[in-house]
């Protein structure tokens, strides 16, 4: 049964059915998620029904999946690095109390493309939930190549060749970590340009989300007030759309032509576990081990206010 695809807005997004996620998938069923991604930037499966497993070798199909932190001697919750917890949950399965981390994640409710922070960006992010909130929760998304083909022939003239310098830790400051733009400056910065052509679909896209702390060239205030000002045109109604969830959903975003923020909901006393593998932009299917680890290195010096790494195994 070929893929089918429900649009959600009229150029972005689209409900999709007709592929079982749970079985090995062939070339040409591959291409048919490719090309609805190509086309909606967004694509949301539900009750899939799909295990960790499942997940991860899904995952597989469209490149080489990062991996989470080493952490020496703590346990993890999830049973393979190619996971990432996006949940509000300890190792134990509970809801955590660690302050850092319920710090860290309040940077997850800004609008923001996954690992823009690093070097080497994410294509595909796939999130599957396990387990949602009675209310709230909800995931929503921006059409980031829409909104730059609206944008006024002299501002597109004037993005051109601009520069965004990115950090995980600002996008944290911005969510309310007491972090210094001093200390921030110290740590690893990524450079990206904030217009590039989307490779899928010919069509250009703004690169700029919460991690973008400054313009290459352009005086820090100004910068940031256009960065602003960037963000709240992508994020306009007619460019944006929310998912509900419900557990066995998945939901492939493509970070390149998108930006997404998580809904509130009640982060003390609901539930909320959600599992995220993501996959490094240029590479090709079942690409063997880089070797690199970025994640590793990016964590091994937090800030102290979100240093998730170092957290307490009983999430306290």
């Amino acid at each position: 049964m070929p893929l089918t695809a429900t649009p959600i807005l009229p150029r972005f997004g689209a409900e999709c059915s007709g592929l079982d996620l749970t079985k090995p998938l062939s070339p040409e069923e591959v291409k048919q998620v490719t090309d609805a991604m190509d086309k909606w930037g967004i694509c949301v499966f539900r009750d899939t029904g799909m295990t960790n497993e499942q997940h991860v070798e899904f995952s597989r199909n469209f490149g080489y999946l990062e991996r989470v932190p080493k952490r020496e001697g703590q346990r993890m919750r999830l049973p393979c690095r190619e996971l990432f917890d996006a949940s509000n949950l300890n190792v134990d399965g509970e809801i955590t109390q660690d302050k850092a981390a319920i710090q860290y994640r309040k940077g997850d409710r800004l609008w923001h493309t996954d690992s823009a922070f690093l070097e080497k960006r994410t294509s595909y992010s796939l999130l599957l939930a396990h387990q949602v909130p009675s209310k709230g929760g909800e995931t929503w998304f921006a059409d980031t190549r829409s909104a730059y083909e609206d944008l006024s022939e002299e501002m597109k003239a004037f993005l051109e060749d601009k520069i965004g310098i990115n950090s995980l830790w600002w996008s944290r400051k911005m969510a309310g970590a007491d972090i210094p733009d001093e200390e921030i400056e110290t740590r690893f910065l990524a450079k990206h340009p904030l217009v590039h052509v989307h490779k899928g679909s010919g069509r250009k896209a703004l690169f700029i989300a919460a991690h973008t702390m400054d313009i290459e060239g352009m005086e820090k205030e100004k910068g940031r007030e256009l960065i602003r000002e960037l963000i709240a045109h992508c994020t306009q109604p007619q460019y944006t759309f929310s998912v509900t969830w419900h557990p066995g959903d998945l939901v492939i975003w493509d970070n390149l032509c998108s930006m997404h923020r998580g809904g509130d909901f009640d982060f003390e006393h609901q539930k909320r576990d959600m599992r995220r593998t993501t996959v490094r932009e240029g590479t090709e299917p079942h690409m063997m081990e880089t070797g690199d680890d970025p994640y590793t290195e990016l964590f091994s010096s937090s800030p102290k206010v979100v240093d998730i790494q170092g957290a307490r195994a009983d999430g306290r």
